[in-house]
């Protein structure tokens, strides 16, 4: 197959791109900064910085996952247009990009978050469950509506992803210091639900996606046991060997983050519903293996 991807030097789009070149797949890429990615990227993988160079381009499958990070600065009016335009706007060009294609892609895969459902409390959220209305509901209902602009020419998925656990790169760069320290700890409450997944899961789930001809819309990227923020705090300390004593409080976060610190203080306890029904199996469907396996990379 030939596998193009959009955000290919982050976090899930290099694991894909040297998973899908083992298997012999012919992969390329948008980036930013084709030279910093090569270097991050199997040499094999052709790039380019935008799509007008990649008009000779055929690939049968399409992957989306570029976009701004979200948790990187705070949300003021100018950054959340910047986080909008960043997902958006590069998915209406991608569909443009594809309708232009003398053959269209078999499947378009393209990226959302579990954002998408907003706070939702202690209960179970599954892809009917209804959201709750707030900035990050917005960002992500938009970036699906505009992927889904493509479902006349091709087969459409969304990956509405929870936080990716991985060895390097991700949520757990910036909270591993602290606990190996000793001093890391719950956040808030610590009664919050993180919805998180193994990047091994993550890659699989989109090659599982990539072969199931039937399955399209929308799927809830997460692990089948979602955890309180102050288990996954105690079972992030356990595989360090330190102890999680430290808790940062919320009101701190709130003035420190302002609106952003909700991706930290509420949560939602997310189920893969859809991709456990059509028969894909996790590698890690509990936290504490999970967490051990990529600490010992």
């Amino acid at each position: 197959m030939k596998i193009f991807i959009t955000g290919i030097s982050g976090l899930i789009g290099r694991h894909l791109a040297k998973t899908f070149r083992q298997s012999g797949h012919t992969v390329s890429g948008l980036t930013r900064n084709t030279e910093r990615a090569s270097k991050v990227l199997p040499a094999s993988v052709s790039l380019v910085d935008r799509l007008d160079d990649a008009q000779d381009y055929m690939p049968d499958v399409v992957i989306n996952l570029a976009g701004a990070p979200i948790a990187d600065k705070r949300w003021s009016d100018s950054r959340k247009r910047e986080l909008k335009s960043s997902r958006i706007k590069l998915t209406d060009e991608l569909v443009d990009w594809m309708r232009q294609m003398k053959q269209h892609p078999d499947v378009f895969i393209s990226g959302s978050a579990v954002g998408y459902y907003g706070r939702q409390g202690d209960k179970d959220i599954t892809e009917t469950s209804e959201p709750h209305p707030e900035f990050t509901h917005e960002l992500c209902q938009e970036w699906e509506q505009a992927a889904l602009k493509a479902d006349d020419i091709c087969r459409v998925c969304l990956l509405r992803t929870g936080l990716v656990v991985a060895p390097k790169g991700g949520f757990l760069d910036k909270m591993k210091l602290p606990f190996a320290l000793g001093l890391g700890g719950r956040i808030g409450s610590g009664q919050q639900y993180m919805s998180w997944i193994h990047l091994d899961d993550m890659v699989s789930g989109i090659e599982h996606l990539i072969q199931d001809s039937t399955l399209s819309g929308a799927f809830n990227m997460t692990a089948p046991n979602p955890v309180t923020n102050q288990h996954f705090s105690q079972a992030l300390a356990s595989s360090l060997n330190r102890p999680a004593i430290f808790p940062a409080p919320g009101f701190a976060l709130k003035l420190l983050l302002g609106e952003m610190s909700d991706l930290l203080l509420t949560g939602q306890k997310v189920l893969p519903q859809r991709l456990t029904q059509s028969g894909f199996q996790f590698q890690f469907p509990n936290v504490e293996p999970a967490l051990v396996q990529v600490m010992d990379k």
